[in-house]
């Protein structure tokens, strides 16, 4: 699992190939990942975009910017988590992804960047 903490938002990502929704032969790659947002700052927070930077080993690159995550703007109360599960779709066995969360901390409305960690994407088989 990959950590950062940035402006009292702890931003933590695990990633999970998944084998059943991937085709390796027609070069399809999927993964899920779960990422923790944690507000360790004495006011709300509030997520509003996220802009993301996938990279895959076959050299392709992309962006994906948009509002909030998995269709929500969730505000997270001092000392709360929040938790959610997305996925992401490679043409190679291997990637990475990394970005940043636009929030606002909801007393002052104040907006801040929190950066998402680099995380890697690796299909098992290809450690051996």
């Amino acid at each position: 699992m990959e950590s950062a903490v940035t402006e009292g938002v702890k931003i933590s990502v695990e990633q999970f190939y998944q084998p059943d929704y991937s085709n390796p032969q027609q070069r399809e790659f999927m993964f899920a990942y779960r990422v923790s947002i944690e507000n360790n700052n004495a006011f709300p927070v509030q997520l509003l975009r996220r802009h993301w930077y996938i990279k895959d080993s076959s050299t392709e690159k992309r962006e994906v910017e948009g509002v909030g995550v998995i269709g929500v703007q969730p505000i997270i109360a001092p000392n709360e988590k929040y938790q959610y599960i997305s996925g992401c779709n490679l043409k190679s066995e291997l990637g990475q992804m990394h970005g940043t969360y636009l929030m606002e901390n909801v007393d002052t409305k104040k907006k801040f960047e929190v950066k998402i960690p680099v995380f890697q994407m690796e299909a098992p088989f290809k450690r051996n």
